[in-house]
């Protein structure tokens, strides 16, 4: 028998595409309701084909964007003379979609909603059609094992070193095509440690209150950033998972672990929990009113999450509370009470540079020649309103800070106040260069990161402090 007149069955989860479908699937329905969480498990009791069933007619997956393997494409799509069948445990319903989508497939087989089509039913079904021998196989997983024993050739596709070794001791491996590995780093870009730097304004309060020296304060503040490094870590691994379908159409947010399938999805769903039961469990050793701030912001950004960052301008609100939020948390680690003038600065400050946030996307968005910005409320045509109310609230925030300058509270805590009026002009330098480069189009589209990196800013910083200092 010819090698072409052998038909080549693939499996799609794992192998054709670095992700899986019943995960993808089931993402998917819960961002359309959160209530279906609760259907879930009933639908599960009837077996796993049926839970893919009842998933698989409620949801419409984007199968033009998946994470494909594009060496195993690249392959099947040489394989012009070639019979192919792409062969799934997912509902076949999705699978179908994917084989319209790549093209080639002359048979598509997957679960019927009766029958999980997955390790030896997989096989069954194999044999049955093409006869013992008669199909060479790519797969990717162990449950792959019982299909490779009834195969002509074993073809592997983004399996573990233990299961090459397992395979290799049985049979002849006619091709493999590497995992890609790097979990490890993967995962840890997943956590978004660079995003970190944010939650150094629980500091602020300790700085203000002139307490930053003292040992006891500095062991709170520190367990308050450890914290909310942790739940912000949880919040961002959820947040990837709920915009996966945005972030693939995305030009940057594509490359993120989850959304290009470098991290099972499946890692992503147990991580967020852990990690926002970790910073609730540090959260435990300091007073019980940081708990409470922190259970605020975890149900804020869970809200952020599903539904808020949707809705155009209350995102942009809810951002700014979030910073705010972060050095509220500081003060009440401390415990030391925060200024409402200090306080209502923060909020119009994080609200300008929430707005230079999605001024930013927009601005590079309209470069690109798109209408919209994926997973958010706006548009490129709303550039120019984002930014009049961007400078609108930057300037507010100036105003609110030279109130604070010349208040009681100012005057109580400085001994020479008077040297605090050289922070206007450095915070609004700041800002009109912050927004000069966003209008070029030169912002990162996090403008707190950006400060925290460009060697301006953290000059400007650097005076804040030297004037803070000299006004002490």
């Amino acid at each position: 028998m010819q090698e072409n007149d052998v038909p080549l069955c693939v499996d799609l989860d794992g192998t054709l595409v670095h992700t899986d479908l019943l995960y993808e699937s089931t993402l998917a329905l819960l961002r359309r309701n959160p209530l279906y969480l609760l259907l879930l498990p009933v639908w599960l009791l009837r077996g796993k084909a049926h839970l893919k069933r009842e998933i698989a007619r409620r949801v419409t997956l984007d199968v033009a964007h998946l994470p494909y393997d594009t060496r195993v494409l690249a392959w099947l799509h040489g394989m012009h003379a070639r019979r192919c069948v792409l062969c799934s445990a997912s509902d076949v319903v999705l699978v179908e979609a994917v084989a319209a989508h790549v093209g080639g497939f002359e048979r598509v087989l997957g679960s019927d909603g009766e029958r999980n089509l997955a390790g030896a039913r997989k096989a069954e079904a194999l044999v049955a059609l093409y006869g013992e021998r008669g199909f060479d196989y790519v797969g990717n997983a162990t449950p792959d094992l019982a299909v490779w024993s009834h195969a002509r050739e074993t073809i592997v596709a983004n399996a573990s070193r233990a299961l090459l070794r397992r395979l290799g001791g049985r049979r002849t491996i006619a091709r493999v095509f590497e995992s890609r590995g790097g979990f490890v780093r993967a995962a840890l870009r997943a956590l978004r440690p660079h995003q970190w730097s944010k939650n150094l304004l629980v500091f602020v309060a300790a700085i203000a209150a002139h307490r930053i020296l003292d040992p006891l304060a500095w062991r709170a503040t520190v367990l308050a950033f450890v914290a909310f490094c942790l739940c912000a870590s949880g919040a961002y691994v959820l947040n990837d998972l709920v915009d996966l379908d945005a972030d693939r159409r995305h030009p940057r947010k594509r490359a993120r672990p989850f959304a290009a399938g470098r991290l099972p999805i499946a890692a992503g769903l147990v991580a967020a929990p852990v990690l926002t039961f970790a910073a609730f469990a540090v959260a435990l050793l300091l007073p019980p009113r940081f708990a409470l701030v922190l259970l605020v912001y975890a149900a804020t950004t869970l809200a952020y999450s599903l539904l808020l960052k949707r809705i155009v301008v209350v995102d942009v609100l809810v951002l700014a509370a979030l910073y705010t939020l972060r050095i509220v948390a500081g003060a009440v680690a401390i415990p030391v009470e925060a200024s409402g003038w200090f306080l209502s600065f923060a909020l119009c400050l994080f609200l300008s540079l929430a707005m230079l946030k999605r001024y930013a996307e927009a601005h590079h968005v309209a470069a690109d020649g798109h209408a919209a910005i994926a997973g958010r409320g706006y548009r490129a045509a709303d550039l120019a309103w984002i930014g009049r109310s961007g400078m609108a609230a930057a300037l507010v925030c100036l105003v609110v800070l030279a109130f604070y300058i010349d208040s009681t509270k100012s005057a109580a805590l400085y001994r020479h106040p008077h040297w605090l009026w050289l922070l206007l002009p450095l915070l609004a330098g700041w800002l009109s260069r912050v927004w000069a480069l966003a209008r070029r189009g030169r912002m990162h589209d996090d403008p707190v990161v950006f400060a925290l990196t460009d060697v301006p800013s953290l000059a400007v910083l650097g005076g804040f402090v030297a004037t803070v200092a000299m006004a002490a």
